[in-house]
């Protein structure tokens, strides 16, 4: 087949795909509308999160086979368009599963024991113990909503701090540690979203979500930073319902999730950056260099098996 890229992934997967005799070009410097022009002449694209995959471009790709993301969402193509087109989709959700669970782990345990704070006081000359108190994993209570690649692998890996787990999905039947969401609203301690932004979760978790919770929680989002709707997460923060928020992403990133927009207008957004009570990172929960590689190979084994 002939493949396009047109973000760039970790170099094994096109050596890999070169293997077997795919023919691989690239698109990275590109803008939609060169590579609508070309598409025609592919049976492949590999993709990130710089463009849009929408019915115009699919209409365009006559000889398309398959779209592949190197990650986890898939909300950038139409995928009902696609599949209605036999247009295979492709995420590698399992490739990053370790490495966003993990991540995960750090951020709270960062909050917990105020490492970011105390790092600095340190530095600075300040040796603050009492103010630094840590607080523990243990006997506390995870509500994990989505349990699927990164949700279930979460799950395992707190299986060694000795707390409890509770999770939801919606569109499972049967998996580990499985609750409703009313035991969740009634026991957890911390939530952590492990779900595809859809137009059922975007602002999942709003004013009216977060007072269901019976006790003050924390937040973990390494889905989408449109799960959580910024200004009522900083209310709860405010008001006490939040106590504290690990964010790796952010409602106003731009669709690449290379940057942010900003605007004067978004209060909120400056009161998470100067916060003690959240941790930030940019968007990297799944990008660690083993998280890259396994990527790749999570979709030379889909790619060589498309029949």
């Amino acid at each position: 087949m002939k493949i396009l890229f047109i973000d760039t992934v970790h170099p094994s997967l096109r050596k890999e795909l070169e293997k077997k005799n795919h023919i691989c070009n690239t698109a990275y410097d590109k803008n939609k509308t060169e590579i609508r022009k070309i598409i025609k002449d592919y049976e492949g694209i590999i993709i990130r999160s710089r463009l849009t995959i929408d019915k115009a471009f699919i209409d365009k790709a006559t000889n398309l086979k398959f779209i592949a993301r190197a990650g986890s969402g898939l909300e950038n193509i139409d995928t009902d368009y696609a599949e209605s087109r036999k247009i295979k989709c492709y995420n590698a959700a399992e490739g990053n599963r370790k490495a966003v669970a993990e991540h995960a782990i750090g951020m709270l345990l960062s909050l917990f024991n105020h490492l970011n704070k105390a790092n600095k006081e340190v530095r600075n000359g300040k040796w603050e113990r009492e103010g630094n108190r840590g607080e523990e994993f243990f006997g506390k209570t995870f509500g994990i909503i989505g349990f699927g690649n990164n949700g279930s692998a979460l799950a395992e890996m707190l299986s060694g701090f000795d707390v409890h787990v509770l999770a939801y999905d919606k569109y499972l039947e049967n998996y580990s540690y499985k609750s409703d969401m009313q035991a969740i609203f009634k026991q957890a301690d911390i939530l952590s979203l492990h779900i595809p932004l859809t137009a059922e979760t975007t602002y999942l978790v709003d004013e009216d979500y977060i007072k269901k919770f019976e006790k003050p929680i924390y937040i973990i989002n390494t889905a989408r930073g449109k799960c959580v709707n910024t200004k009522d997460l900083v209310t709860a923060i405010k008001n006490g319902k939040v106590l504290g928020a690990c964010l790796d992403v952010l409602e106003y990133e731009k669709s690449s999730f290379e940057d942010l927009e900003r605007n004067e207008l978004m209060p909120e957004l400056q009161y998470i950056f100067d916060s003690a009570k959240t941790i930030l990172s940019p968007h990297i929960a799944g990008w660690t260099h083993q998280s890259s590689q396994k990527i790749a190979e999570v979709l030379v084994q889909k790619i060589n098996s498309l029949n």
